[in-house]
């Protein structure tokens, strides 16, 4: 069992920064694969960024350039480093995460509130 805990979200004003942080606890994520998704007012959950063991990420087209995400083993965190910000980033931010084989999100966080004003 692992769980998965969203920190530092907030207000904040287009064009500025955020940084987000997912303690987990349970079990080490060290060979998890981990992501940050959202999810808008009135839109479905939708892909942000992901981290594998190894440090390779990805990123969603709309966020690519602005966002940057990484991870901490010996503190079990994963963090999204939020930049450029735009009203439309505005959303509830889920962490997940999952380990072999598949490495599919079986563990998710509450999500915390990231509102982006214009």
């Amino acid at each position: 069992q692992v769980q998965l805990v969203e920190s530092g979200g907030g207000l904040v004003q287009a064009g500025g920064s955020l940084r987000l942080s997912c303690s987990a606890s349970g079990r080490t994520i060290m060979s998890y694969r981990m992501g940050w998704f959202r999810q808008a007012p009135g839109n479905e959950r939708e892909f942000v960024a992901r981290i594998t063991w190894s440090g390779f990420t990805v990123y969603a087209d709309s966020v690519k350039g602005r966002f940057d995400i990484s991870r901490d083993n010996a503190k079990n965190t994963v963090y999204l480093q939020m930049n450029s910000l735009k009203p439309e980033d505005t959303a509830v931010y889920y962490c997940a995460g999952g380990g072999p084989p598949n490495y599919s999100m079986d563990y998710w966080g509450k999500g915390t509130l990231v509102p982006v004003s214009s």
